[in-house]
């Protein structure tokens, strides 16, 4: 059953969805490859390292981009989430440009707190962004909506690079937590 803005799209859109929805995994040719990558990403959020986030997430995009054979991105981290009172804004896709490359933004702090996003939380919006460069490039859709189908290829483009990391090995898994103890009073 698809989602309900669904019945407002026209015919052309609503294939481009049905297609979108029929596609609910996507696997990666060696996935193992991202791994010392994605730890570098961890370590970067964890050290609140703005430069070195930026630096190690286009990494971790130029190498799914080559090992798939599709277009480059290129990645922004922007700093504070823009908010209203409502929601959060994750992070952006904006495919190509003109003649510039497609980009990803993410933001690396939260709106309220300013706190730096949980690692699983920004590697999640960085593989959801991606799942739409991947609907245009490997999927072929001229449009890239959010259906059940997306979000299933976002789960499993997500259990696979996670299962790669043992974030607990590595700390607590949320940057703004390392290295703070609560005080007895």
């Amino acid at each position: 059953m698809p989602f309900g803005y669904y019945h407002q799209l026209n015919a052309k859109a609503k294939r481009i969805y049905r297609a979108s929805d029929k596609v609910s995994d996507f696997q990666l040719p060696n996935v193992s490859v991202v791994r010392p990558v994605v730890r570098k990403i961890f370590e970067a959020l964890q050290a609140e390292s703005h430069l070195r986030t930026q630096k190690w997430t286009q990494r971790l995009l130029n190498r799914l981009t080559s090992q798939l054979h599709i277009r480059p991105i290129r990645f922004e981290l922007l700093d504070i989430r823009p908010s209203n009172p409502r929601m959060e804004l994750y992070g952006l896709y904006y495919p190509m440009e003109g003649r510039r490359i497609p980009r990803i933004q993410v933001w690396m702090r939260t709106a309220k707190r300013h706190q730096v996003v949980a690692f699983r939380t920004f590697l999640r919006t960085l593989l959801h962004e991606l799942c739409h460069h991947l609907d245009y490039d490997c999927l072929g859709l001229k449009d890239s909506f959010h259906t059940k189908g997306f979000y299933g290829r976002e789960a499993s483009l997500a259990s696979q690079v996670l299962s790669l990391v043992d974030t607990s090995a590595w700390g607590t898994g949320h940057p703004s937590r390392v290295g703070k103890t609560k005080r007895k009073i």
